[in-house]
């Protein structure tokens, strides 16, 4: 047969697509594929031809067949490598609960939950306002403005115990006046349940606090900022200058929060500020108050969960400021276990609970 070209400048007999026109073509798969045997590895350093080539790629085939029946070695593990550990949340049954403030409950257990927290966070505010206990107006008493703040700060760090002396610890710490110059060491300081304090960095947030204080000059010059500033301008601002290693959005929150509450400085919040970052990713200080929220509206984008929880503090008539305790108490295994910040237990706003009980319909 002699060889011509078809219409894709091949040899008609070699074309894929033109050879099934030839007469008396037949394809492969009739006749069976052909096999070829398979290439013997190369060795490195050995002669490509000779009797050295043949012994060379001999002993190589009998390595390929004994590590074929060689057991396969163990992976070596790094010793001290923390452990990866599962923790499933306790899910309520859900009971046909349905609210569009909060899209993420489905239980009137959870619900009401929820109310009673969001009552006693509002009756705090209250209290901080009208008459603070124990440190807390001791500090809006305080003539010196640098003390009273460091006060606070501390206070806000090491977080308030639970029972007769809350603030036991706080003041241990507190020896260490600002004027000193000194900061505190917390190895036996007894801590709170929101404590930001982490063992493993000692002192560095109480260096850095001070650091950032002498960066503005005073405390007051850091907090207060520029004149003309709402309220709500400067508690950004100074929101967004506190991010020091080791004081998270909890801590940072609620030093402000107090700030504000017993009038020494002139800030109010008007987010959550949910989009911060963690103080460590699975660290037992971890903030809980953002996981509350995800489950409580439903979603896990940080600016869809600020508008609904600005949405709920507008049906509820309360300031934004209550929902941050209100989650953080709310994802706690049960109410005996609610972080009191030195107010006593029965601490309740009953207007702000009342409005709860009829916004949540429960």
């Amino acid at each position: 047969m002699s060889q011509t070209f078809c219409r894709h400048k091949r040899f008609i007999q070699r074309c894929p697509i033109c050879r099934e026109t030839v007469p008396g073509y037949k394809p492969e798969h009739q006749h069976g594929p052909v096999k070829r045997p398979p290439k013997p590895p190369r060795v490195a350093g050995a002669r490509s031809n000779g009797l050295a080539d043949v012994e060379a790629t001999a002993r190589a085939g009998a390595d390929i067949a004994g590590r074929a029946h060689a057991p396969a070695p163990r992976t070596p593990t790094r010793r001290g490598a923390p452990e990866v550990r599962i923790l499933h949340e306790a899910r309520s049954v859900d009971d046909g609960y349905r609210c569009e403030l909060v899209p993420g409950l489905h239980c009137t257990a959870d619900a009401r939950r929820l109310v009673e927290e969001i009552g006693f966070a509002s009756g705090r505010l209250l209290a901080l306002t009208s008459a603070p206990p124990g440190l807390y107006g001791e500090a809006r008493s305080c003539e010196d403005l640098e003390q009273a703040t460091w006060m606070c700060f501390v206070a806000a760090y090491i977080s308030p115990l639970e029972g007769f002396q809350p603030f036991a610890g706080i003041r241990q710490a507190l020896v260490c006046s600002w004027a000193s110059g000194r900061v505190p060491d917390l190895e036996e300081t007894p801590l709170g349940l929101r404590t930001s304090h982490d063992p493993a960095r000692g002192a560095e947030t109480f260096v850095a606090y001070r650091r950032f204080a002498e960066h503005a000059g005073t405390q007051e010059r850091a907090f207060t900022g520029e004149p003309e500033w709402t309220p709500q301008r400067r508690f950004e601002r100074a929101f967004e200058r506190l991010a020091l290693p080791g004081f998270g959005r909890m801590g940072r929150f609620d030093f402000l929060i107090t700030l504000g509450r017993l009038g020494l400085y002139d800030m109010r919040a008007n987010s959550l500020h949910l989009g911060a970052l963690p103080s460590r990713a699975g660290s037992p200080l971890a903030d809980t108050t953002l996981l509350a929220a995800k489950r409580i509206f439903g979603i896990g984008d940080p600016l869809l969960l600020e508008r609904r929880a600005q949405t709920l503090a507008h049906a509820l008539d309360s300031p934004i400021e209550a929902l941050d305790l209100a989650l953080w108490n709310w994802s706690r295994p049960s109410p005996e276990e609610r972080a009191t910040l030195g107010l006593p237990v029965g601490t309740v706003d009953l207007r702000a609970l009342e409005r709860a009980h009829s916004a949540l319909e429960v």
